[in-house]
């Protein structure tokens, strides 16, 4: 989660991503050919009609043993990095992708990734690769052939995926890639994929230049990032980042507008992942629904009376559905987690003078485990404990990008409805360039009387509509005087009022009406003037003669050219953490939606 936005802490930091490419030197060592005779140490005589003359060639020098140490370790270099080639992959991808705006579209696009083998027979690559895929295909390195490829696993929080081939023939002569620990600043890795520039692997070197939690542009989580200098671009997703011969991490993402800063998920994310799906199933990271602020400031620790040694985050909002509202009160003092100090800007020390956020001990954990606080209630220490049962999903108001899934929609005399998403918001800045009620709902939690926010995302022009044509983004709060939960309670209601008119009111007061009857007449006529299949989402419709086409079918409607890129890459604003506008840049064109930005920009984010 960003520090910003997440329920866990509520401390602010710039996070900024990015890529670059440092070619990899070479170094070849030429040996002297001398003659048979003088390498055998052998006199050679000159026969004439003049007195012979022996000459006597010098003696060869043995290989000193540093040269011989260091070819050998040449030698041990090159093999390994031999087998680590054979091992890396190219990812094709076909995906379906819906169209927020206009929930009953969907277009298809084309791109490429990285990817490494691991044991069991699996590819790990990034889940943004085969995000919305319907069609994968694989192929190594110095070969030309092909294999079709199905996801296995995936997680979106994490940006981390597995995909596997059946044909057995694809993994022979290959030795699985090891996962390695958690690098070190200054630890020389290299980075190997496919990306944009050419057909052939590529190989660059850096270093480890920071680590720390970062925000991950493919799900706005923020977690333990890695980053590095070594050169990546579009297309490097998903390849490993090489340390002593094993993987240290896999590329994610990297910063645009500057150079050579790139980052990794790093191996123990990579690890926790592995242990959640152990079981079959993917339960994702638990989170604890607990807003927190720093204690930096002098007054703030007068009023708690804290002591000079006495360090911690203040918790000054529990959610309702917090698996710690039983153990954590508003006004708590979070001194220590699972027995590691938190100091007062909320981070803690996860090695030797290296620190990083709290959440860090929380990612730790699976689903299910029990976390461990230390507390200061009323200048009194306590300890307590409660079982992570929870993820980051459960403590949004707008839900974070969603993959592998169709918007939900309702759509009734012209108007549209939806809930809002990330994904809802981040389309509708494309388009109309500007974050207002929508980008402040980002940064607002579920509460028991709200859980989900509902739009009139547009207006479908009819004559029963008219005056509200210019009407988008629209956020609705009552229907007929009648607030609502979530998207499927707004929709019950409006599916079952008997009243005449439905009246729509936002948080201001603003009304807009609607003719029940007209529109119930004109529905079906303002659906094939537009030439939409269903006036809503296939979740909702429970009426067999009406259900939406499913995902196979929506594949052959499509009503946007297909696009061929060699990797779908989102170029992402962020203003306050929020994300302004998407970008999508291809191999063989560039198209570009710049949003008109009111508030700061503080940083570019860059998925490669």
């Amino acid at each position: 989660m960003t520090q910003h936005d997440s329920p866990s802490f509520h401390h602010k930091k710039d996070s900024n991503y990015s890529t670059s490419i440092i070619a990899s030197a070479f170094t070849a060592l030429a040996l002297i050919a001398l003659p048979a005779h003088a390498l055998n140490n052998e006199p050679a005589t000159v026969k004439s009609n003049t007195p012979v003359v022996s000459v006597s060639t010098p003696q060869a020098q043995p290989v000193k043993p540093a040269l011989s140490k260091a070819l050998s370790e040449t030698a041990s270099k090159n093999a390994a990095a031999a087998i680590i080639k054979d091992s890396i992959v190219k990812i094709y991808t076909v995906a379906n992708q819906p169209n927020y705006q206009e929930p009953w579209n969907t277009s298809s696009a084309q791109f490429s990734g990285s990817g490494s083998i691991i044991v069991g027979n699996k590819i790990l690559t990034n889940a943004h690769v085969i995000a919305d895929s319907t069609f994968l295909e694989v192929k190594r390195y110095g070969q030309t052939k092909r294999y079709t490829a199905t996801v296995e696993s995936v997680s979106h929080h994490a940006d981390l995926a597995l995909i596997t081939v059946k044909d057995p023939d694809f993994f022979k002569n290959t030795t699985p890639l090891e996962l390695g620990s958690l690098p070190t600043t200054q630890e020389e890795v290299v980075v190997y994929g496919f990306p944009t520039g050419g057909d052939t692997l590529s190989v660059t070197k850096g270093v480890v230049s920071r680590i720390e939690h970062q925000q991950y542009a493919h799900s706005s989580e923020y977690m333990l990032s890695v980053q590095i200098d070594a050169a990546i671009n579009p297309g490097n997703s998903g390849g490993p980042v090489i340390s002593n011969g094993k993987i240290a991490g896999v590329v994610m993402q990297g910063l645009r507008g500057a150079d050579n800063i790139g980052y990794m998920v790093p191996t123990p994310t990579v690890r926790h992942f592995f242990d959640d799906i152990k079981d079959g199933k993917y339960d994702g990271f638990p989170d604890i629904g607990i807003i927190v602020q720093q204690m930096e400031n002098p007054a703030s620790r007068k009023k708690f009376k804290l002591s000079e040694e006495q360090t911690g985050v203040l918790a000054y909002k529990v959610l309702f559905n917090s698996p710690a509202k039983e153990a954590i009160k508003s006004g708590d003092i979070i001194t220590a987690i699972d027995g590691h100090a938190i100091a007062n800007d909320g981070t803690v020390e996860f090695r030797p003078k290296e620190y990083t956020s709290f959440g860090y001990y929380i990612d730790n954990h699976q689903v299910g485990d029990t976390l461990k606080l230390d507390i200061i209630r009323n200048s009194q220490a306590m300890h307590k404990e409660f079982t992570l049962s929870t993820t980051s999903k459960d403590f949004w108001l707008v839900q974070r990008e969603q993959y592998d899934a169709f918007p939900r929609y309702f759509i009734f005399g012209g108007f549209v409805f939806t809930p809002v998403t990330k994904n809802y918001i981040n389309a509708g800045m494309s388009f109309f360039g500007g974050g207002g009620e929508l980008g402040e709902l980002l940064n607002q939690w579920p509460s028991k009387d709200k859980k989900e926010a509902v739009v009139v995302a547009q207006v479908l022009a009819a004559d029963t509509n008219k005056g509200y044509h210019d009407l988008y983004d629209w956020v609705i709060e009552k229907v007929n005087g009648e607030k609502f939960e979530d998207f499927d309670q707004f929709f019950k209601i409006m599916a079952e009022t008997q009243n005449e008119f439905i009246t729509l009111e936002d948080k201001d007061g603003y009304k807009v009406f609607i003719d029940k009857s007209a529109s119930e007449n004109e529905s079906k006529k303002i659906l094939e003037r537009y030439h939409i299949d269903s006036a809503r989402s296939k979740d909702l419709d429970s009426n067999e003669t009406e259900k939406t086409k499913t995902v196979e079918d929506q594949n052959t409607l499509q009503k946007t050219p297909t696009k061929k890129v060699s990797r779908l890459d989102d170029h992402i604003d962020i203003i306050n953490n929020n994300v302004s506008s998407i970008t999508a840049i291809t191999d063989e064109e560039t198209t570009t939606s710049e949003a008109t930005v009111a508030n700061q920009r503080l940083g570019y984010f860059r998925q490669f």
